[in-house]
């Protein structure tokens, strides 16, 4: 049968030659069952259109228990972990379609846009040169081939002028020969630095989608990053007793948002200390309204207000998932350079008075990992493919015990056995962390050890969660905030952009 027009990519069509995509395998699968199995598919693909991507995941599977010989079954599903970020599930059910059927065109979509997530791009590149040959006239596979074959390119570039003692480009920007037009009426800085006055007016600025005059942009990218760069990987956080602390999750450019943060939970001050916890950036359309003013608060409250590096803090992401052509419609070439510059600096990780570790992703592939040994990570680069700085920002935590490989592709997964014993190793109590969507914008998993927080409501304006931030006492005692995402004409006009999005209303390329 055919798969549902929402999964199609432009250009592709409701029916397949050979819809069914069926090969028969060892064992009998009798017509009984291929009808059940055809009818749990069609009952996956009713979730798909509403996009309720786990209840189809589950239909999916129940369809390929029943009958694992049919390629679209697992294109499917591969679509599906697509749409939920898990990149790892869904490149090894592309795979699984093209062994079952090696001219299934859509599971070659489902795989290249797998590996361009996971930042394999040459990978990627041969798939969609495959759909390219087969249908030359695809308008959308000709221009993800385009737009891929000009990252492979660019990388090799990169790498082929790269000289390992060129100086940063931060220290090569005369920020004095940038003078400010009289006709400019934004914020403005005072001797160079960023005062309340100035984060109140920039926030005030971006809500009216104004731009910030580059030279101040310039000035508080160099600034920050000077800040940055004197953090341990490892962060220690003090919260005095009467006082309470902020723990913000995933904002992904949604300024309007994080913007209702400040208004339920107060603006940040040395009163009202806050700690955001990585993917500041992408999916979002106001990435670098959130970035700045991000920045501009941990100028302003640089012992109050503290910034864990996301794996969408790196090129790779920026790349594919709208910062980087946002940073370009909005400000000159060099400033996509230096924000990588800033990001390798962001710290891994937080403990808040010395018994709750707060990190972006989660716990690590290994046993035996202490908090020196992310005291002495080596940030300043882009995130490795292993280890302990890939595991921070990229692992996630499963219901079951001991450890599997990432549904993302990257880092791992990690039981509740694997938390109490990292907990007991170090003197913890728990960990926070961020990394995944959740319904109500937190979840409380591992006997209450181990809590994650989503901070960005309706997540790619489709997800329909919540968000959420946590505050805590000198306790530790962990209260959640939950909350709906903004309404306003923004949010109707403007869409999360995709991977090769350069518009703030671009088409989502998720496949």
């Amino acid at each position: 049968m055919a798969e549902p027009e929402s999964m199609l990519a432009a250009g592709e069509t409701v029916t397949d030659q050979n819809p069914d995509r069926i090969v028969n395998g060892p064992g009998s699968v009798t017509d009984d069952v291929k009808t059940k199995a055809d009818e749990l598919k069609e009952k996956a693909n009713v979730f798909f259109k509403k996009e309720d991507y786990n209840q189809a995941i589950t239909f999916y599977t129940q369809a390929i228990d029943l009958n694992p010989y049919v390629a679209a079954y697992y294109g499917n599903r591969s679509f599906a972990h697509l749409r939920t970020e898990s990149f790892g599930y869904a490149l090894t059910d592309a795979s699984k379609a093209l062994e079952i059927d090696n001219s299934y065109i859509k599971a070659y979509y489902r795989r290249a846009s797998a590996n361009m997530a996971l930042g394999k791009f040459k990978l990627a590149l041969k798939d969609f040169e495959a759909v390219v040959k087969v249908k030359p006239n695809d308008k959308d596979a000709r221009a993800k081939y385009n737009e891929c074959n000009k990252i492979v390119k660019r990388r090799a570039f990169e790498k082929a002028i790269a000289v390992e003692d060129s100086k940063c480009l931060s220290d090569q920007i005369d920020i004095e020969s940038m003078a400010i037009e009289d006709d400019y009426t934004g914020p403005k800085m005072k001797d160079g630095k960023v005062n309340l006055e100035f984060v109140k007016d920039l926030m005030e600025h971006f809500r009216n989608q104004k731009k910030l005059h580059r030279r101040y942009a310039y000035q508080i990218l160099i600034a920050v990053k000077d800040l940055f760069r004197k953090n341990p990987s490892l962060v220690d956080i003090e919260v005095p007793k009467g006082t309470k602390f902020t723990v913000c999750g995933d904002i992904h450019g949604q300024f309007y948002d994080l913007l209702n943060i400040f208004e339920l939970n107060g603006l940040p001050s040395e009163s009202n200390p806050y700690l955001f916890n990585g993917d500041f950036v992408d999916r979002g359309s106001f990435s670098v309204e959130c970035i700045f003013t991000l920045f501009s608060l941990k100028l302003l409250y640089p012992q109050h207000f503290f910034m864990a590096r996301g794996n969408h803090e790196s090129a790779t992401m920026n790349q594919m998932y709208g910062f980087e052509g946002e940073i370009k419609s909005k400000y000159p070439f060099p400033y996509t350079y230096l924000f990588t510059e800033v990001f390798n600096w962001l710290p891994l990780a937080h403990c808040i008075n010395h018994k709750v570790l707060v990190m972006h992703g989660g716990l690590f592939e290994n046993d035996g990992i202490v908090l020196d040994d992310l005291r002495n990570v080596d940030r300043n680069r882009q995130p490795p493919e292993s280890g302990i700085m890939c595991d921070l920002l990229w692992s996630d935590p499963q219901l079951p015990r001991g450890r599997s490989t990432s549904k993302r592709g990257v880092g791992t997964q990690f039981g509740p056995d694997v938390t109490l014993a990292f907990l007991k190793k170090n003197n913890l109590d728990y960990v926070i962390r961020s990394h995944e969507v959740k319904n109500e914008g937190y979840e409380v998993l591992h006997d209450g050890k181990c809590i994650t927080v989503f901070s960005a409501p309706n997540y790619c304006d489709t997800m329909g969660n919540k968000g959420a931030f946590i505050t805590l006492d000198d306790t530790l005692t962990p209260k959640f905030t939950s909350y709906e995402a903004v309404v306003s004409f923004v949010s109707l006009l403007t869409q999360c952009m995709g991977p090769f999005g350069l518009s703030l209303l671009g088409y989502q390329y998720t496949d």
